[in-house]
Parts: structure tokens; C-alpha cells; sequence
């Protein structure tokens, strides 16, 4: 018995049993972050590569994405991660359309990681979520902003929340965890199951395909044959907000998109995305950025001739966000029933 056992098992003098402890496994820990980023990148960027003695997540939020990776190139679609090991070189282009990148650089203790050595993995569900809470928790804990691809340091913010780096850190443990779960574990009949679309998959899918479209909360219902109260409270539990949150928030990312394409103009995209006028469009667009589309436009542009950004609070300001990560819940209230509504007189500057 070793001096730990002694000390725990004298405690139960009463006659109780000795207790013994047990140290829990930890096969990875992560114990340094070097980046956390959310890019929005138009649809011309390539960076020409690098390398460096840490592991590089990239996963793409939105787009596509060419990478090389060592001797190996391939495209990384919507939805899928790919890792890169210490010493890896690495490259990345846009693949055709503008992609939005969540990049996350850290040390990794313990041999679990060669897992993630050359592997590409698809990102589901409760894995995003995990995603947002890195991000999110990044905001709270460092005043760097998320959106500059010079960033070399991450510096904390001054009064950053309470634990905000050790819950980040938490997330990120979870995340490879699950990762090498779900890839490496025995699958049941009962996880296969599990892994076959549901309601919210079959919903979220039928929104991105209409996200043209001006769709009010009983269509949605009726097309998917669902209830209305049912599927509130399932896009509330998974997303935080209501369905209609939901769909205008995949307008308004399809609309950066489509400006840092440069393809179209505001009026244009207004029109394309189902929105009644483009005064309502900047104003919805404004209410979910920070900014207004013009405003947006020229940040994408100083993005991508890689001007200087200073770091401050309004860049990593969860209420002037530039990544569609929500610190705090919306309310049903957030959006209106019926998106595409006609807007107030008012009207923003474009």
C-alpha cells in the first residue's frame, strides 16, 4: 500500500471501508493552444502553406476547401475536418466558393494523436457544437482577434470569464476524443441507427436547399410532417434558437458568401435569397453581423489582402460578431415568424 492509499484509507477510522483511489486515464491532454480562428474567406483565397511543430485543425463551416497536405492533396467539402501533424507542410485554396474556416492550433500530450495523422473526418452534429463552444470560449478568453490570419500569439484578455481557456481546452479534449471514438470504436446496430438522418438532420437539410426561398414556420411544418411545437423545441434544445433563427441565419451566411464572391450585387442577392426588399435585407443583415452589407464587403476585402487588424474588444464582441457562433441563446422572439416580412420604414445604410 503507497503513502496515497495510507493517507485515504486512515480516514474511515470509524471501522468503514479503506478506500483506495483511482487515478483516471488520460490517454491525450491538451497543454498549449497557439490559434483559434473563424475565417470568412472569398472565393479567390489561397495561402501558400506552412509548417510548424504543433497539430492544425481545419474544418469547413461553409464552401469547400484544396489542401496539401504533405505529399497529398485533396478537397475538404462542407462538414469535413482535416488534421495536420506537427512538422506537416500544409497548403489551402478555395475550392470554386468562398469558405468559412474554423482553425484550431494546439499541443496535444499522449500517443492517442497519431490517430488524427493524415486523416480527414466528418464533423456531426454534437461535434460542431463542441466547435462553437471553442470558439465561443476563444471571445471570452482572448482579446486576439479570431479573424486575423497574421495572429502568431494569443494574448488574454483582461478579465476574461472565470475557466474560459480551461473549458476551451475541455472542448477540444472532448471533441478528439469523440472523433476517435466514433472512427476507431466497434459500431453497434443501435449507433448505426443513431447515425441515420433524423428530424433535425431532415429539417436543417430541407432548409439549406430552400434557403432561396421565402418559407414561413407551417410550411416548414406541413413539408416535413412535423409539429409545430416539436420541431421549436428540438432546434431550440440542438441550435439554441427557433427554426426561423435558424433559416434567417442560413440567409445571412449564404449572403456573405455571395458577397465575398463579388459575383452579384446587394440588391441581387436580396432578391435571390427570397428577402422583399434589399432595405429589409440590410436591415436583417445588420442585426445578425454588426455590420451592413457594405460595411461587411470592405472588412472581407482588408481580410483578404491581409491588413493588420488591431486587436481590441469590439473584434472578439459576440454582439458585433463577424463568426455565426451565438454566445447566448436567442429567444423565440429573435426572428419573426415569417423571415421574409416586409421590413419597417426605416431604412439601414448600405
Amino acid at each position: 500500500m503507497d503513502a496515497m492509499d495510507t493517507v485515504h484509507g486512515a480516514a474511515g477510522s470509524s471501522g468503514g471501508p479503506l478506500y483506495r483511489p483511482l487515478v483516471p486515464c488520460r490517454p491525450l491532454g491538451v497543454s498549449r493552444l497557439y490559434s483559434v480562428h473563424y475565417f470568412e474567406y472569398a472565393g479567390s483565397y489561397a495561402f501558400a502553406g506552412e509548417r510548424h511543430d504543433f497539430w492544425e485543425l481545419v474544418y469547413v463551416d461553409k464552401g469547400s476547401l484544396q489542401v496539401t497536405a504533405g505529399e497529398r492533396v485533396c478537397r475538404i467539402p462542407q462538414g469535413q475536418a482535416i488534421f495536420h501533424a506537427p512538422g506537416e507542410f500544409h497548403a489551402l485554396s478555395a475550392a470554386g466558393v468562398a469558405p468559412d474556416l474554423v482553425v484550431v492550433g494546439f499541443a496535444c500530450d499522449g500517443s492517442a494523436m497519431e490517430f488524427f495523422r493524415g486523416r480527414t473526418v466528418s464533423v456531426r452534429a454534437e461535434e460542431r457544437a463542441l466547435l462553437a463552444r471553442i470558439v465561443a470560449e476563444s471571445a471570452a478568453a482572448f482579446s486576439t482577434p479570431l479573424n486575423d490570419p497574421a495572429t502568431a500569439e494569443l494574448r488574454r484578455r483582461e478579465g476574461q470569464a472565470f475557466g474560459s481557456e480551461q473549458l476551451l481546452c475541455a472542448a477540444l479534449e472532448e471533441l478528439l476524443i469523440r472523433l476517435i471514438r466514433r472512427e476507431a470504436g466497434p459500431r453497434s446496430a443501435a449507433a448505426r441507427r443513431k447515425d441515420s438522418p433524423g428530424t433535425l438532420e431532415q429539417v436543417t437539410a430541407y432548409l439549406e436547399r430552400r434557403v432561396d426561398r421565402p418559407l414561413t414556420l407551417e410550411q416548414i411544418c406541413r413539408d416535413n410532417l412535423v409539429g409545430r411545437s416539436q420541431l421549436q423545441k428540438l432546434f431550440h434544445t440542438h441550435t439554441g434558437g427557433g427554426v426561423m433563427t435558424y433559416f434567417g441565419r442560413l440567409k445571412i451566411q449564404a449572403a456573405r458568401r455571395q458577397i465575398r464572391e463579388g459575383r452579384l450585387n446587394f440588391t441581387q442577392i436580396a432578391a435571390g435569397l427570397g428577402f422583399q426588399s434589399v432595405h429589409y435585407f440590410s436591415r436583417r443583415f445588420r442585426l445578425e453581423t454588426g455590420m451592413s452589407p457594405s460595411e461587411y464587403a470592405r472588412s472581407v476585402k482588408m481580410l483578404s489582402d491581409y491588413a493588420g487588424i488591431e486587436p481590441d474588444d469590439y473584434a472578439n464582441n459576440v454582439h458585433n460578431r463577424l463568426f455565426p457562433f451565438r454566445a447566448d441563446p436567442p429567444t423565440i422572439g429573435d426572428t419573426p415568424a415569417d423571415f421574409t416580412a416586409e421590413a419597417p420604414a426605416e431604412l439601414d445604410n448600405l
